[in-house]
């Protein structure tokens, strides 16, 4: 079954006092484009966190962004900047002497130095953090797939009704390109019979001859042939479970590419009117397949 490249996705685990979030996004691209929005702490990470997306997902440009959450209660620390303590100290020391100081520097006195103690944040451990992160984007990329199959099933089912349509004004087409031979021969007598309104004898071999020759330029059985086939097998992609958005986009060219020809050779307005019809219908179609992994 076809997917849709447009989805989204939502996961959160914690594991133990680690909390993961992750959001998911993918958008239509030729490729697999995955950009990765993550934390400082789990920078490290993003290489794995591709290849688990990249597991289950073909096509598209997904988007991932990742927070975390560590409610560790020792998680928060202090630690004392022994240079500057040190540098304070050695300050303190020469004003004494200097001034001729009797009384001792007391810990009171170094404690009022700005920022001697500064608050550290306990580093958490990479591999707790990973075996919150790695569950949580998998469970992500599932749902992400999960919601790009559903919107594939709504657009398998509306391409499918299109490509009925399409099929049916073909063979439309077909029964009425029947009557071009008749109907460039129909001219070719009018044409033939007005410039030599004066002058008899005209030969019925020579104008049916011309007029085969009219009908074979006209004749569209093959394109109708080819387009049938390719009907067939835009079928075939679409109950295909293997990624089909670029091998549909080429049909799409080639049913273009045989519209083009019917037109050319239509002897008639009301042919022509359908080949404008069929590629209104196949434009739409191209919207559509834009989107398909």
């Amino acid at each position: 079954m076809i997917k849709s490249m447009t989805a989204f996705s939502q996961a959160s685990l914690t594991v133990e006092t680690i909390t993961a979030d992750v959001t998911l996004r993918s958008y239509n691209s030729k490729y697999l484009d995955i950009a990765c929005y993550l934390p400082e702490l789990c920078q490290v990470f993003e290489e794995d966190i591709r290849k688990i997306i990249a597991k289950i997902h073909d096509r598209g440009r997904i988007e991932i962004k990742l927070s975390i959450r560590d409610e560790a209660k020792d998680l928060e620390q202090f630690e004392v900047d022994t240079p500057k303590v040190v540098s304070y100290y050695q300050a303190l020391k020469k004003m004494k002497e200097d001034l001729g100081l009797s009384s001792d520097i007391t810990l009171d006195h170094l404690l009022s130095a700005r920022n001697v103690i500064v608050p550290s944040r306990k580093e958490t451990d990479r591999e707790s953090l990973w075996k919150a992160v790695a569950p949580c984007i998998e469970t992500a990329s599932a749902a992400l797939d999960l919601m790009r199959r559903q919107e594939g099933k709504n657009l398998h089912v509306d391409l499918g009704a299109r490509m009925d349509d399409i099929e049916n004004k073909v063979k439309e087409i077909e029964t009425d390109a029947k009557a071009i031979p008749f109907i460039y021969k129909q001219r070719l007598m009018e044409r033939i019979s007005f410039l030599t309104s004066e002058t008899e004898g005209l030969d019925p071999v020579r104008i049916s001859q011309e007029a085969a020759i009219l009908a074979d330029k006209s004749d569209v059985s093959e394109e109708i042939t080819r387009l049938l086939s390719h009907i067939k097998q835009f079928r075939g992609i679409l109950e295909s479970g293997e990624p089909g958005g670029r091998k549909l986009n080429f049909l799409i060219q080639e049913f273009n590419r045989e519209f083009n020809t019917i037109g050319s050779k239509a002897g008639n307005a009301s042919l022509s009117h359908k080949v404008v019809d069929l590629k209104s219908e196949l434009e739409k179609i191209r919207e559509q397949v834009q989107n398909i992994e």
